[in-house]
């Protein structure tokens, strides 16, 4: 549904950040919504408005008005991201490009206050499962909670009055708090 209105070759493609592969729904939704350098085109052709985009993609992903805002929000904060599902997550979030440095956050986008959105981290045993995984693969969780503030989601324009709210869950290392208050107690001296 969505096709290039434009390659730049120089000098994104050397470093592979404007490749033409298309890794999520969201990115392609950014590329058109908010870049506006991308278009989708319907299968007869026709080029679809950003409405048509967006009653597309909430048809396919219920929850797509929650995991655009929260990928718009890390995008924003330019940050590069990309497809979570091998972590059992909605994306990860790296610093730079990612054919340069491992992910940094694990990012899952939940629907603050709409329990039909939010499957996941209900019960303790899925907070702590997810969070071993991420400690496993040097990753810390970032949650995403995003407010619709009583808005719809009839048009893209409802997501001005989203907001986000950003909280780290990790894991405690005794050791990693005891040298924090070594150095505590040795600043204090």
């Amino acid at each position: 549904m969505y096709s290039s209105k434009r390659m730049l070759n120089y000098p994104f493609n050397r470093a592979r950040f404007g490749r033409s592969r298309i890794t999520s729904q969201e990115e392609a939704f950014y590329l058109c919504f908010s870049l506006q350098c991308l278009k989708g085109i319907g299968k007869d052709g026709s080029i679809k408005s950003n409405k048509e985009l967006w009653e597309y993609s909430k048809s396919e992903k219920p929850a797509f008005p929650i995991s655009y805002k929260a990928y718009s929000h890390l995008r924003h904060k330019n940050w590069v991201v990309r497809s979570g599902l091998q972590y059992g997550v909605d994306f990860i979030a790296y610093r730079h490009l990612p054919a340069l440095i491992h992910s940094e956050y694990a990012v899952l986008a939940l629907s603050k206050g709409d329990n039909e959105l939010n499957r996941r981290l209900r019960v303790w045993s899925d907070v702590h499962c997810t969070v071993r995984l991420c400690g496993s693969v040097a990753k810390t969780l970032l949650v995403l909670f995003v407010d619709r503030n009583s808005q719809g989601t009839s048009s893209p324009s409802c997501l001005e009055h989203y907001t986000v709210e950003e909280e780290t869950i990790t894991s405690w290392n005794p050791e990693q708090s005891r040298e924090d208050q070594t150095s505590l107690r040795n600043q204090t001296k």
